[in-house]
Order: structure tokens, then C-alpha cells, then sequence
């Protein structure tokens, strides 16, 4: 308890260092992912995340020093290089392109490797803590690095807020972007140079090994809780930052914990957690919302099937048992039973003797769907010229989802019809 007052607290210069450096690293990385993401392009974070290594291991051969500056340079040449490679690969042979970036991920990572082996055992003082840069260490956020990496962490904010709506554009619809005369090549160049800049920058924190995580996860967990691009940017960046604040704790409490794993472990929870709840598109909001869809079907083909029989005596509002209900159409019983409860406490149907009948409401909503599911069978027959054998298991799904708006244009169409294909009444 006393560590986390003293952590939260920010009384400690360097302990403020940290946090600022770590959320700003992983909150920019997340709201370059936005797009990555809504681009499919999943997999070319990864590859540059790995592409980096060597590029850092050169800067500190070429330069002697881990500045943060050359190491920006040399990981930003190699990240680049490696998607030069994939695309020239994909273009130029039968390759796709997954297996292209795995082929260059892995052969990039694995030069990275030799040349960080060999520098640890040339006996250069200056390499101590460079292997950090495969896991992420925060704490080494703090001075000349802070400033490097906080800068090049707001340059990637502000371009992307500069850019928003070339990029949302082109996220979604690049010939539509190309036809409003966007330079579609160049904010593509210009996505890829962020992408590359991103992981660049997020390695301090998290590390090569993981940065294709932090790349994607906090705009995948975004994307659960809104349709609206603006909003899930602000949602994967807060959720980013929150992961950094977070694994820069456990990184300042332990700190022979490894602070990226820790950061990818927290965002991963909050992924995880969001794919459950988020509302809407969250797992359980769909479960309910399935049910709820499941349930709506049931009642309204029980109540179309009364309506037929109503049909069949001439007489729709005469008591059916629960036998008859299902010599007509085949039902669970035990899900018919509980279904005509349900619409009997919506006030759709009475039951009177064991038999159960229409109430005026009851009569008019099944009509309804007895009337648009003929509707659609002459819709289809007419114009989509289908058979009419061949009509009624599609008229038996999309009845459901037939709104008023569609109802009406669908009698303007076809100018109020008296029959359906199979000549029975459309009942009005």
C-alpha cells in the first residue's frame, strides 16, 4: 500500500518521468494501430516490431552509444526496409502476403539476435541494458530518452489528428478516398511511415518482441465499444495509456519484472474483459441479444400459425389447443408452451378452457406477418424471378425483419396485391 501511494503520488521526478514516457509511448502506438487495424494490416505491425531489432543493434555499432536518437534512425531504416521487402515480394512473385512478412519477421529478428549476441560479448561497457529493448524496461525513460521518445510519441498524435479524415477515408474506402482527389499513395506512405515510427518509439516501453501487441489489441478492444472512428481512437489511446500507467507500476514495484509483458498482459486483460461486456457487441450483449431475436421469431410464427388456422375455419378467433398448434407447424412443446405463456402476458392472446384464441391485438399482429411474408414470396417470384416452390423458406426468415418503412414500399411495388404466388389472400 505504501508503494502505491508513493507511486501515485508523483512526488519523485523520475517516477513522473516514467508514467508521462510510458503513456505517451503506448497511447500513440495505440492510435496509430486504429488504422493499422481498420486496414487489416495486423500482421505488417508485427513485422516491422521485429524488423527493428537489427536496425537498433547497427545504430549502437555504428555510433558506439544507445542514443536515442541514432537508435530512432536505425530502427526506423531496418522497420522500413522490411516492408519494402514484403511488398516488392508480393508483387514481383506468387508469395501471398503472410507469408512474405513471416518470411522477413523471422529472418530480420533473426539477424537482430546475432548482432545483439555479438555486442554483448564484445566487451563494449556501453551495451549494458541494450537487451532491453526486446522486453521494454520504463523505467529507463528518464532524461535524454524521455524527451527523444516523447517527442516523436506527440508527432505521431498530432499527425494523426492532422490527418483524421485522409485516413478514415482511405481505412475504408480507398477508391471512394481516390475519386475526392486524396493522394491516396501518399497517406498510405504516409500510415506506413506512422506505423514504422510507432513501433520505433514503442519499443522503449514494451519491448520488440511485443510491440505488434500493443500495436493492435487496444483498437481491437476499441472497436467493441463503438461504431464511430473518432471515438475509438480515444478509446484504444486511454486504453494504451492506461496500459502503460499500469505496467510502469508493476515495473516500478518489481523491478526485475520485464515492463512490456506486463503492459501487453493489462491491455490483453482489458481486451478481454471489453470482447465480454462491451455493450452492443460484447459477447454477452449478443447472447441477449440473440435470445431476445430467438424469442421474437418464436412468437410471431405462433402467431402466423393461428392466423392460419383461423383461415382454415374461417373464424381467426377461435380457441386452438395446444395439439392443434402443433399438427399445424411442428413446435417444441415445452417452447410452445412457455411462448404462449409469454404472449399471453403481452396481452396477444387469452386462454380460456385449456384453449388459447386471439385478443384483437393477437389477430392484428399475426396478420401482419402472415401479410408480409406473402408480400415477400410475390416480391421474390415477381422480380427476382424465383419460382414459386422456391419462395417460402426465404419469406419465412426476412418476415421477421420487414420494417413499416420497407412494408409500405414493398405494396407501393407491387400495387397492393390481392394474391401471393401460391394464390393465397394478402390479408390487409
Amino acid at each position: 500500500m505504501e508503494t502505491f501511494k508513493e507511486f501515485f503520488s508523483f512526488s519523485d521526478p523520475s517516477i513522473v518521468s516514467v508514467v508521462v514516457g510510458a503513456v505517451l509511448l503506448t497511447a500513440s502506438s495505440a492510435v496509430v494501430g486504429t488504422f493499422t487495424f481498420l486496414k487489416k494490416k495486423a500482421l505488417v505491425g508485427d513485422a516491422v516490431a521485429h524488423s527493428v531489432l537489427p536496425g537498433i543493434c547497427l545504430a549502437f555499432i555504428l555510433s558506439g552509444t544507445k542514443n536515442p536518437i541514432w537508435m530512432i534512425l536505425g530502427a526506423f531504416l531496418t522497420g522500413w526496409i522490411s516492408l519494402l521487402i514484403i511488398d516488392h515480394i508480393t508483387t514481383k512473385s506468387k508469395i501471398k502476403e503472410d507469408t512474405a512478412i513471416a518470411l522477413i519477421l523471422s529472418v530480420f529478428f533473426g539477424i537482430g539476435i546475432l548482432m545483439l549476441t555479438n555486442i554483448q560479448h564484445s566487451g563494449n561497457a556501453a551495451q549494458t541494458g541494450l537487451d532491453s529493448f526486446l522486453f521494454g524496461k520504463a523505467a529507463a525513460l528518464v532524461g535524454k530518452d524521455l524527451i527523444v521518445f516523447g517527442i516523436v510519441a506527440v508527432i505521431l498524435i498530432v499527425t494523426v489528428g492532422l490527418f483524421f479524415k485522409e485516413l478514415k477515408l482511405i481505412a475504408f474506402d480507398s477508391n471512394y478516398a481516390r475519386a475526392l482527389g486524396i493522394p491516396v499513395k501518399w497517406i498510405d506512405l504516409l500510415l506506413t511511415s506512422l506505423t514504422v515510427l510507432a513501433v520505433v518509439t514503442g519499443i522503449q516501453a514494451v519491448g520488440v518482441v511485443l510491440m505488434a501487441a500493443m500495436l493492435i489489441t487496444p483498437a481491437a478492444a476499441a472497436r467493441f465499444w463503438t461504431n464511430d472512428v473518432f471515438k475509438m481512437t480515444l478509446i484504444a489511446a486511454v486504453m494504451g495509456g492506461i496500459s502503460g500507467l499500469s505496467g510502469a507500476y508493476v515495473s516500478y514495484v518489481a523491478p526485475a519484472m520485464p515492463t512490456g509483458p506486463w503492459i501487453v498482459m493489462i491491455i490483453s486483460a482489458i481486451a478481454i474483459t471489453s470482447f465480454f461486456i462491451a455493450p452492443k457487441r460484447g459477447i454477452f450483449a449478443r447472447s441477449i441479444q440473440q435470445r431476445r431475436l430467438q424469442r421474437l421469431i418464436m412468437d410471431e410464427n405462433l402467431l402466423k400459425e393461428l392466423y392460419h388456422l383461423g383461415e382454415k375455419d374461417e373464424d381467426p378467433y377461435k380457441g386452438r389447443t395446444v395439439n392443434e398448434i402443433i399438427e399445424e407447424r411442428f413446435f417444441p412443446r415445452k417452447a410452445l408452451k412457455v411462448a404462449l405463456r409469454r404472449l399471453k402476458r403481452q396481452g396477444f392472446l387469452v386462454k380460456k378452457n385449456g384453449y388459447w384464441s386471439y385478443t384483437e391485438a393477437g389477430k392484428v399482429k399475426g396478420q401482419r406477418v402472415v401479410k408480409l411474408h406473402r408480400l415477400w414470396e410475390l416480391y421474390l417470384s415477381k422480380y427476382m424471378k424465383i419460382a414459386p416452390d422456391h419462395v417460402h423458406e426465404d419469406a419465412e426468415t426476412v418476415e421477421h425483419i420487414i420494417t413499416p418503412e420497407l412494408e409500405a414500399q414493398l405494396e407501393r411495388m407491387l400495387e397492393y396485391p390481392e394474391f401471393d404466388p401460391h394464390e393465397e389472400k394478402i390479408p390487409y
